[in-house]
């Protein structure tokens, strides 16, 4: 049995630890951006010139990620949409699912986002957008038919919870960080490959050593990634109970939707990432880093001593 965390313990330390994990995204471009240039100009022999050479990058460099950031940043919601498959949840379509979000919306005074609904029996739901006018939650219709009235509430207040605390940003802000280093990957791979014959053997160093560095960044991004999305779940479930005053509720929910989840037409992981329950490992090991989500057992131990 999981110990027993306080309910506004856990929100302050999930939200220092998500702190901490955010701010390592630009520390590992800037490393990897250093570290290239320490091992391309000679090391500590000329540490001189490679702080210069490193500070007058940093102003391209962070140009060139907030470009990066604001193109996809805004481009996220209709992406999202399109790659999970779902349509507008008409109120006269379904008033239970309106009903149950309009009460837990006007309860903590935020203005009700838009309902999608993804057209299959499995199990599960998820928040997207980036403001008030692409606010979205999303459930499939496996989901709002198996659960009753409490656990439908439970997980729609799980989702407004991400939504409450930016939940969505910080996760895409994240999956675009790894995006980035994921390119430069890619290109410095691909320049290897097909244009090692053309370059000398110190150009070539030059790409290889850039492309250890850049792929090192990148598994590190990865594990900030995944992290990232751990903690905000245990926050999510935390912030639920405060909406719902009823952690039983969700505890029941995720009981259900384990081991039902999985929505084969959705492929993109990214936006599975964005899921209530996915991908969850056992965390007491090295695959656990590789998880998306907690393993929904302790999620379901934490919430019933809530």
């Amino acid at each position: 049995m999981a110990a027993y965390i306080g309910l506004h313990q856990q929100i302050r330390s999930n939200n220092l630890k998500s702190s901490l994990i955010l701010a390592g995204f630009p520390f590992l471009i800037l490393g990897g951006i250093y570290a290239f240039f320490f091992f391309a100009m000679g090391g500590q022999e000329h540490i001189d010139q490679v702080n210069q050479r490193f500070i007058t990058t940093i102003p391209l460099a962070i140009g060139g990620v907030l470009i990066w950031l604001l193109i996809a940043y805004f481009a996220n919601a209709s992406l999202i949409q399109m790659a999970s498959g779902s349509r507008p949840l008409e109120r006269r379509e379904n008033m239970r699912v309106y009903n149950l979000t309009e009460n837990l919306c006007m309860s903590v005074g935020m203005k009700m986002p838009q309902l999608f609904i993804i057209d299959s029996s499995s199990l599960n739901a998820f928040a997207s957008g980036i403001n008030e006018k692409s606010y979205a939650i999303t459930l499939t219709s496996g989901i709002i038919e198996a659960l009753n009235d409490e656990e439908l509430e439970g997980v729609i207040a799980h989702e407004l919870t991400h939504i409450r605390n930016k939940d969505v940003r910080l996760l895409i802000i994240s999956i675009i960080f790894v995006g980035i280093i994921s390119f430069a990957v890619q290109i410095l791979f691909r320049n290897l490959l097909w244009g090692g014959g053309r370059r000398d053997k110190d150009d070539n160093k030059l790409v290889i050593i850039a492309l250890l560095i850049s792929g090192v960044a990148y598994f590190f991004s990865i594990l900030f990634k995944f992290a990232l999305s751990r903690r905000r779940e245990y926050l999510a479930d935390a912030g639920a109970v405060q909406l719902t005053r009823n952690s039983r509720a969700l505890a029941s929910a995720l009981r259900k939707i384990s081991g039902h989840s999985e929505i084969e037409s959705v492929k993109s992981e990214d936006v599975k990432q964005l899921f209530i329950e996915h991908k969850a490992l056992d965390d007491a090991g090295f695959a656990g880093l590789f998880a998306t989500h907690p393993p929904i057992e302790k999620r379901i131990a934490v919430l019933e001593q809530m």
